[in-house]
C-alpha cells in the first residue's frame, strides 16, 4: 500500500508543437541518445556536482538542487555548513535550484530537504574539514534560531521574484486558454492581429502572443479569442462532485492486518461514517511565472517550481534537445505549497521565445492559475469499526476514494484493519499540494477516532491514550493537552462552546492539536484559541521552525474553514480571491505552539505534517459545539 504518492511527479500538460525538417532531425539524434541509455549522462554532461566550493577570501558555498520558497531550506543548508567547517555562518552562501551548477537532489517536496540534503551538506563539509560529523550536544550553529539568508532583499523588496526577471529586449506573453475544462479549439483567425511588433503562435492547439507590453499582449489574446472556436465537452458540477468519485471508482488496492471482516462481525458494537473533502487550490502569494531566453540554441529559463531538474525535462521533451541545451534557474518564488512541480509556463514562454527571437515574460494571471493549475485532490472516505464491550476498537475498515495514499494507515493499536485505496475518475485536474492526501485521510480518521470516543462513553483524550503505543504519539498528544488544560475544559465545560483534539505523523513526525470555538452569529462559530505540539527529531532552526507550523495551521485553517473550489458547465464559478475564501488576520485565533526537540532522534522536514490535524481538530470542536457531527469540509459551507 505505501507506494509513492500519484501526484508527487504530476506532469505538465503535454505540448506536442509541430516541427520543421531541421528540427526532426535534431529530435530524431534526441531519441537515438535516449534509446542508448545515455540519458543519465546527457543530463550531468558538464554540470558540477560538487556540493561546495571555497571562494579565495575563505566564503564557502553550498550547492543543492532544492529549493527555497520560503520554507527556509537555503538557510539552513548554510547552516550545517557553517557547523560542520566551524567557521561563522555570514561565510556561507547557498546557491539553490540552477540546474547549470547545483546536483540534482530530486524535487522540493515531502519534507525531504531537512532528512536527506541536510545530512549530505553536513557530511561534505565535514569531509572538507577532515573530521567527523559534529554531535547536536557540541552543536554551535545548529540547533539556534537565525534569520533567513535572504531576510533582508525580501524584507526591502530587493529579491528578484520570476516575476521580477528582466533581461534585455524582453517581450511580454498571453495565452489563449479555453472557455471550459476539456473544450477543444476548432478553428482560429491568427490574421486579425496586424501588428509587426506582436508575435503570434498557433501551433497543434497551443495559441499565444508575444507583445512589447503586457497589456498589448492581453489585447492582442482578446482578439483572438473573438475569433476563435471551441469544441466544449462534457463537464460535471461541483455538486456531484462524490458521486462522480464513487461512479468511476476503480479496484481498491487494499491492506490487510489481523482478520478485519471477522473481527467486524463480531464486534459488540459497530459505528459507521463517511467523510467528504473538496477540491481546493495552492492559492500561492505570485502565480506561475516565466522568463525563457534562447541564445545560440541554447535554452535558459527562469521560473518558479518546486522541482527544476524535472522541468528541464520536459523543456527537453517539448523542445526534443538535449539536458546541456536546458538550464532552468529557481530564483526563489512567492510560494508553492505543493502546486509548482510541473513547467507548463516555462514551456509557453520557451515556445514564444523560440518563435520571437527574443526573450520573453510570462505570468500566469491569478484567474489563471485558479482554473488551469492543478489542485488538491477531493476525497471520500468511507470508515466502519466494531468495539469490545470494553471500549477497545477491535476491527477497523477505511476506504479512501481519490484522496491518495499517504497517511492512510492508522497510527493506533488496533489488531485488526484493513485499508483501502479507489482511484477514480477526477473532474479537476489534481497533483501535489501541501500534506495531500496525509491532509485529508488523517482529517476522516480523527474525526472518526472522537466519535468512537463518544459511542464507546470515553473522553476523546484517554480514548486516543488507550489506543496508543507509539511514545512519540503519546508525547505530543500529552504536551498539546497538557497546555491546553483538556480535563478541566472538558470537566467545566462554558455554554456556547466546543473544544476538539486531534493527532497524527507523517513523514517521520509527530503532532497534535487542541482547539476551542465559541457560537459567532455571522458565522455559526469562531475560534477563541488554538494549540499544537510539534516532535520533528532534532531542531535545526527553532525561528524556522515555529514559522513553518504556524504557516501550517493557518493553512490547514483555510482548508478546514472555507476553501472550497466550485464549477459548474466546465467553469469554475469562485475563481477570483474576492470569491474564493481564504484566512484573514481577523480569522485567525491566539496560536499556542510547543515544541519538542529530541536531540537523539535525526532532524526530518516540518513543512508538511502540522497541517494534518487542523481540520479534524476543528471539525471536532464545532460538533461539540453543534452536537452534530461534521463529516464535510468546510465547514463554514457545511
Amino acid at each position: 500500500m505505501h507506494e509513492p504518492e500519484r501526484y508527487e511527479l504530476t506532469e505538465a500538460p503535454i505540448y506536442e508543437f509541430q516541427t520543421n525538417r531541421r528540427q526532426f532531425f535534431e529530435a530524431a539524434g534526441f531519441i537515438i541518445l535516449l534509446g542508448s541509455g545515455s540519458l543519465l549522462d546527457a543530463q550531468t554532461a558538464g554540470k558540477p556536482q560538487a556540493r561546495l566550493s571555497v571562494a579565495p577570501d575563505g566564503t564557502v558555498t553550498v550547492y543543492s538542487g532544492k529549493v527555497d520558497m520560503g520554507q527556509g531550506a537555503a538557510t539552513e543548508l548554510a547552516m550545517a555548513v557553517a557547523e560542520e567547517l566551524r567557521i561563522p555562518l555570514s561565510k556561507v552562501r547557498a546557491v539553490l535550484g540552477d540546474t547549470d551548477l547545483c546536483p540534482n537532489d530530486g524535487i522540493t517536496a515531502g519534507s525531504r530537504t531537512t532528512p536527506s540534503t541536510i545530512p549530505e551538506a553536513r557530511n561534505a563539509a565535514a569531509a572538507q574539514r577532515g573530521g567527523e560529523l559534529t554531535p547536536p550536544s557540541a552543536w554551535k550553529i545548529l540547533g539556534k534560531s537565525h534569520p533567513a539568508l535572504n531576510a533582508n532583499s525580501i524584507v526591502t523588496g530587493q529579491h528578484q521574484y520570476p516575476s521580477d526577471i528582466q533581461r534585455p529586449g524582453m517581450l511580454y506573453a498571453s495565452v489563449l486558454r479555453a472557455p471550459s475544462f476539456g473544450a477543444k479549439l476548432t478553428s482560429i483567425d491568427t490574421t486579425v492581429i496586424k501588428e509587426e511588433s506582436i508575435t503570434v503562435v498557433n501551433d497543434n492547439g497551443f495559441v499565444a502572443v508575444a507583445a512589447p507590453t503586457s497589456y498589448a499582449a492581453r489585447k492582442a489574446v482578446q482578439s483572438l479569442a473573438a475569433s476563435a472556436v471551441w469544441q466544449p465537452s462534457p463537464h460535471p458540477s461541483s455538486a456531484k462532485l462524490f458521486e462522480v468519485l464513487k461512479q468511476t471508482a476503480k479496484a481498491p488496492r487494499e491492506n490487510k492486518k489481523g482478520d478485519p471482516e471477522t473481527a467486524l462481525a463480531s464486534a459488540d458494537k459497530k459505528l459507521s461514517a463517511t467523510y467528504q473533502t473538496p477540491h481546493i487550490q495552492h492559492a500561492p502569494m505570485e502565480p506561475r511565472a516565466a522568463v525563457a531566453e534562447w541564445v545560440d540554441g541554447k535554452l535558459t529559463v527562469w521560473t518558479g517550481t518546486q522541482n527544476p531538474f524535472g522541468v528541464q525535462q520536459q523543456l527537453q521533451q517539448a523542445f526534443r534537445i538535449s539536458a546541456d541545451k536546458v538550464r532552468v534557474i529557481e530564483p526563489g518564488s512567492g510560494g508553492g505549497f505543493g502546486g509548482k512541480h510541473t513547467g507548463e509556463v516555462a514551456i509557453e514562454a520557451a515556445r514564444l521565445a523560440k518563435e520571437s527571437g527574443k526573450p520573453v515574460s510570462l505570468r500566469w494571471t491569478r484567474a489563471e492559475e485558479f482554473m488551469w493549475a492543478y489542485s488538491r485532490p477531493a476525497g471520500l472516505f468511507e470508515i466502519t469499526a466494531g468495539l469490545n464491550d470494553k471500549g477497545q476498537i477491535t476491527a477497523w475498515d477505511f476506504a479512501t476514494y481519490n484522496a491518495g495514499t499517504a497517511g492512510l494507515e492508522s497510527p493506533y493499536k488496533i489488531p485488526n484493519s484493513r485499508t483501502r485505496f479507489h482511484l477514480c475518475d477526477s473532474p479537476l485536474r489534481e497533483g501535489s499540494y501541501r500534506g495531500i492526501a496525509a491532509t485529508t485521510n488523517n482529517f476522516a480518521r480523527e474525526c472518526f477516532m472522537t466519535e468512537l470516543a463518544a459511542f464507546a462513553g470515553q473522553d476523546p483524550l484517554d480514548f486516543r491514550l488507550n489506543h496508543c503505543d507509539n511514545p512519540r504519539l503519546r508525547d505530543v498528544i500529552i504536551a498539546v493537552t497538557d497546555k491546553f488544560n483538556w480535563k478541566a475544559r472538558r470537566q467545566q465545560a462554558k455554554p456556547n462552546t466546543g473544544i476538539g483534539l486531534a493527532a497524527g505523523f507523517e513523514k517521520g513526525s509527530f503532532v497534535a492539536a487542541c482547539t476551542e470555538v465559541k457560537t459567532d452569529p455571522k458565522t455559526g462559530f469562531r475560534i477563541t484559541d488554538f494549540h499544537m505540539a510539534y516532535e520533528c527529531g532534532a531542531i535545526l532552526n527553532p525561528t524556522n521552525l515555529r514559522a513553518q507550523v504556524e504557516g501550517s495551521i493557518i493553512q490547514g485553517l483555510g482548508g478546514a474553514l472555507m476553501e472550497k473550489l466550485d464549477f459548474e458547465n466546465g467553469r469554475l464559478t469562485n475563481g477570483t480571491f474576492t470569491q474564493y475564501k481564504m484566512p484573514r488576520f481577523r480569522d485567525l485565533p491566539p496560536i499556542t505552539i510547543t515544541l519538542l526537540d529530541r536531540k537523539d532522534l535525526p532532524a526530518v522536514g516540518a513543512g508538511e505534517t502540522p497541517i494534518v490535524v487542523v481540520a479534524p481538530a476543528m471539525a471536532s470542536a464545532v460538533s461539540a459545539l453543534t452536537k452534530s457531527q461534521k463529516r464535510k469540509l468546510p465547514l463554514w459551507q457545511s
